[in-house]
């Protein structure tokens, strides 16, 4: 599922925006100034920015210069400042597109589809792992929780990987013993008691259930 970090300070606006979006499939993330919008972008992995200009603290073309010296991640400016000046200010940003409020949701919805179909971002998910507050870098073998670095062992993240990538699913103790360490009947399964346990102790949140005398899942996130 495409992430889109929605940095508007209307609150009407920004909840008016953000259940278009979740009826249209994406997930979504908020901000309500600058300052917020920067932490938010910095804690968490996005497909898309929709970036009001007129916000406190820091306003749009300061979050986008900002964002702009460390990635290119689509973003499309969202303000009722019409001027030509100013949307030229934006593009100089090399945002991605410039909407006026008054806005059409609809219009505005395609044309996030066209920037994002651009941009090549809608696989992020082939080498990203998003759960809750968890990323986990496939290619990389990084695990971050809260936008902070969780250090783990590559068999710690092959485990946490295993769970995630089947939500819902009780997984027994013989069958991670048979994907992670290849053993079929003859292994020690209490080896898999002793990551899990490990792993609880790494990881803030309480993401993994126990399934007494079976095994181990997390819950499917809908």
């Amino acid at each position: 599922m495409k992430r889109i970090l929605v940095v508007e300070d209307d609150p009407d606006i920004q909840e008016m925006l953000c259940a278009y979006l979740r009826d249209a499939g994406y997930e979504t993330g908020t901000a309500g100034d600058g300052l917020a919008a920067l932490d938010r972008f910095h804690s968490g992995v996005w497909n898309l920015i929709l970036l009001d200009v007129m916000l406190p603290k820091v306003d749009g073309y300061g979050v986008c210069e900002l964002i702009r010296r460390e990635s290119s991640v689509p973003v499309i400016m969202l303000t009722a400042l019409d001027a030509e000046e100013n949307q030229l200010k934006g593009f100089d940003l090399d945002v991605d597109d410039y909407v006026t409020k008054p806005f059409s949701m609809p219009v505005l919805l395609r044309k996030i589809a066209a920037v994002l179909r651009r941009a090549g971002n809608g696989e992020v998910e082939n080498s990203l792992l998003l759960y809750q507050d968890l990323i986990l870098d496939l290619d990389a073998y990084r695990v971050t929780e809260g936008g902070k670095p969780v250090d783990l062992t590559s068999r710690e993240f092959e485990l946490l990987r295993e769970l995630l990538q089947n939500q819902g699913r009780v997984l027994t103790r013989s069958v991670l013993l048979g994907k992670l360490w290849n053993y079929d009947f003859l292994g020690d399964e209490r080896i898999v008691d002793s990551h899990i346990k490990n792993l609880r102790k790494k990881l803030k949140g309480d993401y993994i259930e126990t399934v007494r005398g079976v095994g181990y899942r997390v819950e499917k996130v809908h």
